[in-house]
């Protein structure tokens, strides 16, 4: 199984491109959705953790943000909680599709929580600054102050350029990020 990773900066486009290769995804973003949705254990250890923000289940998206602006070291607690809950959905998926030719990791802390492996295919997804920063106003509950938090805790862009063995270029068009997963693909088959 050949195991492809999605690096990129916040709001490039990584998870269209990931599904754009057309083989099963795994989706942490959407893992960690599903985590606040339905898992109660997740719910109990992060009120524990975090009592004065975390009080509703299913968990409030507001009350991590709050949780995370508000409380100096309140992303990392809830990345300890949840990241091992992802680690273990995601050898599920690996385990569940390990007949498959290629699967792809839609990761966003891939390099900084090292789940990639030495023989991973990394592609790094290319995007303007500006064509980020325009989608990334539209999504709702859109948080300046939150996005550099996330950012804090990322590796530098330059690095994760640098890591990868391919860079896909995304001005958001299908016709830009196609050309791109075709190329990868042909050259990684």
């Amino acid at each position: 199984m050949i195991r492809i990773g999605i690096l990129g900066d916040i709001g490039s486009g990584k998870s269209y491109v990931a599904k754009s290769f057309g083989y099963p995804v795994f989706n942490a973003d959407n893992e960690v959705g599903k985590l606040y949705k339905k898992d109660r254990k997740i719910f109990n250890k992060l009120k524990k953790t975090l009592p004065k923000y975390i009080n509703s289940f299913p968990i409030n998206k507001n009350e991590i943000s709050n949780a995370i602006l508000s409380n100096k070291s309140g992303l990392e607690k809830i990345i300890k909680i949840v990241h091992s809950e992802i680690r273990k959905k995601m050898d599920i998926f690996l385990n569940k599709n390990k007949n498959k030719k290629i699967v792809i990791l839609d990761i966003p802390l891939l390099l900084e929580n090292k789940i990639n492996t030495k023989n991973d295919i990394l592609v790094f997804v290319k995007s303007r600054k500006s064509d980020i920063l325009k989608r990334l106003r539209k999504r709702e509950n859109f948080n300046p102050k939150l996005l550099i938090k996330f950012k804090n805790i990322q590796l530098p862009l330059d690095y994760k350029k640098k890591k990868s063995q391919f860079i896909i270029k995304n001005n958001f068009t299908k016709k830009s990020v196609n050309k791109g997963v075709k190329k990868i693909l042909k050259d990684i088959l």
